[in-house]
């Protein structure tokens, strides 16, 4: 990617992040060594690029290696100096606001994350801290609301998708936003836009002000996927598992695209969770849609549901094709239910902690080659933790495909080597190829995908 026009600039934060103390800003400012500094740079080079068609960290990472990004602490507060930034996050010398909005989303989250490690509050060391530690990130973003009805939708679905599967993105979206329901997704482009884009619309005709659309995203992730200029609430956590957690305690329904990698780790996810025996009666809708075109893509993921993790895991959501109505009726209809089973518990609205999540779903999984090789996926696991393993395989695609870190990884030792038994890997590897053969692994237009894994039976 040839470097593109480049601009230096002086922004300060607007409602989200006013103040720092001397020592974060110590932090933020060493360059040479400061790993918090360079996670901040990666994030704020990421939001910058907002609307670049790339989903290669490390291409993006090259591209601006002269960009930096300096922390000033002043008497009246914050300001950031960006050097050699992208021009096109600017309009005749001004940040867009909603670069501006997310550029001081990620300072505070980054910052936040790392006060909160050093809390005697946080607790690593169990399936209930880091509970709590993703409560207290979404906190401190503002992002839970008490009071608000249950009405957040999750929509998951892949960046790379054609022009048929976005429109219909967006047509389910303006259905549900015509219900005043508001929109989650993983903030970046295709599936995690298209549903904003169509209910920004339908808000509109409903005169709804204050709709929400908010975007939960990781730092491996949004160094390839840019967050969209529709995200009104970003909201950057600390890895992948504490991202998915998010999802599903603020989400109250879950809506599925098609997509590639990505989206299987998010289902297989989901589905693990909801088939925990703990879970068995709490109700959660969720919902496979996608147009005409896109029929075969969701009844091969049915089928490599029932293939691996069994009919009772097929039971847990239900497939609706070609009808964006019919969509957002069910997703109403699961809302209400929701909405009645909490309150009937005393439950929160704004963060639902009565989901059972083992720590095997919120442990970081680091996809080293010894680490993908060594994952055990056998029909003989139960089928949650069946679904936990191979949630770690897909993560493991998704960074060979597309995180810097994951990407040097792939061209240092080769594609990963993913074992297990044929009853598992042979479905596994239908699955993959008709990704492949769908062109959903990569964004269109470069050159032909090759590979980051190897199926070994």
């Amino acid at each position: 990617m040839a470097p593109r026009h480049v601009i230096n600039a002086s922004v300060s934060p607007r409602g989200s992040l006013e103040t720092l103390s001397q020592r974060e800003v110590q932090q933020l400012s060493e360059a040479g060594a400061g790993s918090i500094y360079k996670l901040f740079r990666q994030c704020a080079l990421a939001i910058l690029n907002t609307g670049a068609h790339i989903d290669n960290a490390k291409t993006i990472l090259e591209a601006y290696q002269s960009f930096e990004v300096r922390i000033h602490q002043q008497d009246r507060g914050v300001r950031l100096e960006l050097l050699n930034a992208p021009a096109d996050a600017f309009v005749d010398g001004e940040m867009i606001a909603s670069t501006r909005e997310m550029l001081f989303s990620a300072l505070r989250d980054i910052v936040y994350t790392e006060s909160e490690l050093d809390s005697q509050r946080i607790d690593l060391s169990s399936s209930q801290g880091i509970t709590d530690y993703v409560f207290h990130l979404l906190r401190n973003a503002r992002t839970l609301r008490p009071g608000l009805e249950p009405k957040m939708v999750v929509c998951w679905g892949g960046h790379s998708i054609n022009t048929e599967e976005y429109k219909y993105t967006k047509k389910v979206g303006h259905e549900l936003g015509l219900r005043s329901l508001d929109i989650c997704t993983g903030c970046g482009p295709g599936v995690m836009k298209g549903p904003m884009k169509g209910a920004t619309i339908a808000h509109a005709k409903q005169r709804i002000i204050g709709g929400r659309y908010l975007g939960l995203t990781e730092p491996g992730i949004i160094a390839a996927e840019a967050p969209n200029p529709i995200v009104n609430e970003l909201v950057i956590l600390p890895d992948i598992e504490k991202r998915l957690e998010a999802f599903v305690r603020v989400g109250h329904g879950v809506i599925i695209f098609p997509g590639g990698a990505g989206t299987a780790e998010e289902f297989l996810y989901l589905l693990g969770i909801l088939m925990h025996p703990d879970n068995k009666d709490l109700p959660l809708p969720v919902i496979l849609t996608g147009p005409k075109s896109a029929a075969p893509y969701l009844h091969q993921l049915h089928a490599f549901v029932g293939a691996t993790l069994g009919e009772v895991a097929q039971t847990r959501y239900e497939i609706i094709i070609d009808d964006p109505v019919q969509v957002a009726r069910q997703m109403t209809a699961g809302l209400k239910a929701v909405k009645q089973f909490r309150r009937d518990r005393n439950d929160a609205f704004h963060f639902n902690w009565m989901l059972r999540i083992e720590e095997g779903f919120q442990r970081p999984f680091d996809p080293t080659h010894a680490n993908m090789a060594s994952l055990k996926l056998s029909l003989d696991l139960p089928p949650h933790e069946l679904a936990a393993n191979l949630r770690r395989a897909f993560s493991g695609i998704v960074a060979g495909n597309v995180k810097d870190k994951g990407i040097r990884l792939i061209e240092q030792h080769g594609p990963y080597q993913i074992r297990g038994d044929a009853a598992v890997m042979q479905p596994l590897d239908r699955l993959l190829k008709s990704f492949v053969e769908q062109h959903r692994m990569k964004l269109p237009g470069g050159a032909a995908y090759v590979p980051c894994y190897q199926v070994v039976t």
